[in-house]
C-alpha cells in the first residue's frame, strides 16, 4: 500500500509538471537556486513569487519571459548576434561534433574538480550565447548534482536557450554587473567569449573552478585563408590572456587543443553563418566557399584552468 501511494504520487506530481509552461518550469528551478540570486540594482538577495516574478527586497522586480528565461539588464544595449546566427551555431554545436573533443575535455576537467563535493553544485556559463556548449559539457559530465546557469547579452541567443534546454536557467544580463551573489558559483566556464575577472572572481566560491577557452593562431584558419590576406601566424600567442588571467586565479594548466574535422555542405553552410569573420562578405563569397562540397576546419584553442585560491585580505 505504501509502495503504491508514493507511485502514485510520483506520477501526479510527474504529471502536475508536464502541464507546466515554461515558464512555470523556470520559475520553479530558480526557486531552488534563489539564493545564488543578487538584485543587478541593489544587489539585495531575491525571491520568487507566484512563479511568476524574481523579485528583490527592495522590490527591484524581474519577470520570467514566457520562454522560460529572465531578462536582468538594468540598461539597452544593441547585440550584434541575430536568430540566424544562433540557429546555424546550434546545428552546428549539437549536430556536427566540431566541438566534441572540446567539451569532452572540459568535461573531464570539471569532473575531476567536482569529485569530492557532495551536494548541488551551479555551473555558470558566462557569455553563453544560446547555451549548447553549457548544454554539452553538462551532458558530459553525466552527473545530477550540476545544474547548468547560462547568461548572455544577447536576448535572442538566451531566447533560444530557454527554448531547447530547459533544466538550466538562462539569464539576459551583463557581465560586469552579473545578477549572482558572492561566491555562488562552483565553477565558472568563459567559452570564447569576453571576461570579466573581477565579477567571476566575486562570483566564484573559493577553490571555485574556472575554464576559459581562447583561440590560438590557427583557429578555423580555412575561413582566413579563404576570405582574408594570411597574416604571420608565427607572431600569434595568448601570453597577454594567460598573463591577465594568471594575475586573477591561480593558473593549474593549459591544456592546447588542436585537430581537424570535415563538415559536409550543409554543415558548411551553418558553420560561415555563425561565425563573425564572415559578416561583411557577399551572397558570391559565401557560396564559392561552402559549394566547395565537403572541406576540413581546424580547431586550434587553449583551455586555461585556474583556481580561486583567496588571498589573506580577502578571506577578512
Amino acid at each position: 500500500m505504501v509502495k503504491y501511494r508514493e507511485e502514485t504520487l510520483y506520477s501526479k506530481e510527474t504529471k502536475g509538471r508536464e502541464t507546466m509552461t515554461n515558464k512555470e518550469k523556470s520559475a520553479e528551478l530558480v526557486s531552488k537556486w534563489v539564493h545564488v540570486f543578487s538584485c543587478p540594482v541593489c544587489n539585495s538577495p531575491m525571491k520568487v513569487v507566484d512563479l511568476k516574478n524574481l523579485i528583490c527586497l527592495n522590490n527591484h522586480t524581474f519577470d520570467f519571459a514566457k520562454q522560460g528565461y529572465v531578462n536582468m539588464m538594468t540598461r539597452s544595449v544593441d547585440s550584434h548576434y541575430d536568430k540566424k546566427l544562433f540557429e546555424a551555431r546550434q546545428k552546428i554545436i549539437m549536430e556536427s561534433n566540431l566541438y566534441k573533443p572540446l567539451h569532452a575535455w572540459v568535461a573531464n576537467v570539471i569532473k575531476e574538480h567536482l569529485k569530492l563535493i557532495k551536494g548541488p553544485v551551479m555551473v555558470f556559463d558566462a557569455g553563453c550565447g544560446e547555451g549548447s556548449h553549457l548544454q554539452r559539457i553538462i551532458a558530459e559530465c553525466k552527473n545530477e548534482a550540476i545544474t547548468g546557469l547560462g547568461l548572455d547579452i544577447s536576448k535572442e541567443g538566451i531566447r533560444m536557450a530557454a527554448g531547447n534546454y530547459e533544466d538550466s536557467i538562462w539569464l539576459v544580463g551583463d557581465l560586469a554587473n552579473s545578477p549572482l551573489a558572492d561566491h555562488s558559483c562552483y565553477v565558472i566556464l568563459n567559452i570564447l567569449s569576453p571576461a570579466n575577472y573581477f565579477e567571476f572572481k566575486r562570483i566564484l566560491v573559493p577553490d571555485g573552478l574556472i575554464v576559459k577557452v581562447v583561440p590560438r593562431a590557427n583557429y578555423l584558419e580555412e575561413l582566413r585563408e579563404a576570405f582574408y590576406d594570411n597574416t604571420d601566424k608565427s607572431v600569434y600567442n595568448n601570453n597577454e590572456t594567460v598573463s591577465l588571467f594568471k594575475q586573477h586565479f591561480h593558473l593549474v594548466d593549459i591544456i592546447s587543443l588542436n585537430y581537424t574535422k570535415e563538415l559536409t555542405k550543409t554543415e558548411l553552410t551553418n558553420f560561415v553563418q555563425m561565425t563573425p569573420l564572415t559578416w561583411n562578405l557577399n551572397r558570391e563569397q559565401l557560396d564559392k566557399f561552402t559549394n566547395q562540397g565537403t572541406t576540413k576546419i581546424t580547431i586550434d584553442l587553449d583551455i586555461l584552468v585556474g583556481i580561486n585560491k583567496q588571498t589573506k585580505r580577502e578571506e577578512e
